[in-house]
């Protein structure tokens, strides 16, 4: 009927295969929490924890650099590595983590300018400060409940306001797979 059902939700239903022709995980949670190769005629899954053949038909790679967006139809993607990849010079620090476990609270706004040492919100009272100049990128709902540690945020040090509220280089690549594992899909079975 030409629409496209998004569910939001930490947890997949578990949906009979003739009401799902396409189910594509793309929680991008670093593992496979509870996606299955038999709930859709075509399961894609993002990134790591994902492999295909096994729990999914397809794998689309999340990891920046040559393989990004590329479709896998046999085996796995990347490891995760647990660090973020560089952008403008800046990895690891883009990310905004709790620094300590409580309620988070903000004070500032996505595409939000900062400098180094500005408050940008806290977590049990303790503050979270930008580590750079640039602009939050993205944070997670205020009054969030989180542990230590935790990541909250991410500041982006190209300092574009815009590209807050825009498709990134990212997404356009791994969207682009998704769409090319689809119609690779419907094209061998029409």
């Amino acid at each position: 009927t030409n629409t496209i059902p998004v569910l939001i939700s930490p947890q997949l239903p578990n949906y009979p295969i003739t009401q799902l022709p396409i189910l594509i995980d793309a929680r991008i949670a670093k593992r496979n929490i509870d996606t299955r190769i038999d709930q859709a005629p075509l399961v894609i899954g993002l990134g790591p924890g994902f492999t295909a053949g096994m729990d999914c038909h397809a794998v689309i790679e999340t990891m920046r650099g040559h393989t990004l967006g590329r479709v896998i139809w046999d085996g796995p993607a990347l490891p995760d590595t647990g660090t973020p990849g560089i952008v403008a010079g800046k990895g690891a620090e883009r990310v905004l983590r709790a620094p300590a476990a409580g309620i988070v609270n903000w004070q500032l706004e996505i595409g939000d300018y900062v400098q180094e040492g500005d408050l940008i919100g806290a977590v049990n009272g303790e503050p979270v400060t930008a580590p750079f100049a640039g602009v939050l990128r993205g944070q997670i709902a205020p009054g969030s409940a989180v542990p230590a540690g935790y990541k909250i945020g991410d500041l982006d040090a190209r300092g574009s306001r815009e590209a807050c509220f825009t498709i990134s280089d990212k997404a356009l690549s791994i969207g682009g797979g998704v769409l090319e594992a689809i119609l690779t899909y419907l094209n061998k079975n029409s």
